[in-house]
C-alpha cells in the first residue's frame, strides 16, 4: 500500500514538475516576445517621428512653392502690363 501511495505521489510530482517546466518555458517565451515588441515599438516610434518631420517639411515646401507661383503670376501680370504700355506708345 505504501508503495502505491509513493508511486502515485511520484507520478503527481512528475506531472507537477512538467507543468512547472512548461510554465517556465512559456514565461521565457513571453519575455522574449515582450523584448522584441519593445524594440519594434522604439523602432516604429523613431520611424514615425522621421516621417512626421518629412511631412512637415513637405508642407513647408508646398507653401513655399505656392508663394513662388503666386509671385511668378504677379510678375507675369506686371510684365504684360508694361508690354501693353510700350505698345501703346508707338515708338
Amino acid at each position: 500500500m505504501v508503495n502505491t501511495v509513493q508511486s502515485l505521489d511520484m507520478a503527481t510530482l512528475d506531472r507537477l514538475a512538467d507543468k512547472v517546466s512548461a510554465l517556465v518555458q512559456l514565461l521565457e517565451q513571453t519575455r522574449t516576445e515582450l523584448a522584441e515588441t519593445s524594440e519594434n515599438n522604439v523602432r516604429l516610434s523613431n520611424e514615425l517621428e522621421a516621417l512626421q518631420g518629412q511631412f512637415a517639411q513637405s508642407q513647408d515646401d508646398g507653401l513655399e512653392m505656392q508663394t513662388l507661383l503666386d509671385e511668378r503670376e504677379q510678375i507675369r501680370a506686371r510684365i504684360t502690363e508694361i508690354l501693353n504700355q510700350l505698345e501703346s506708345l508707338n515708338l
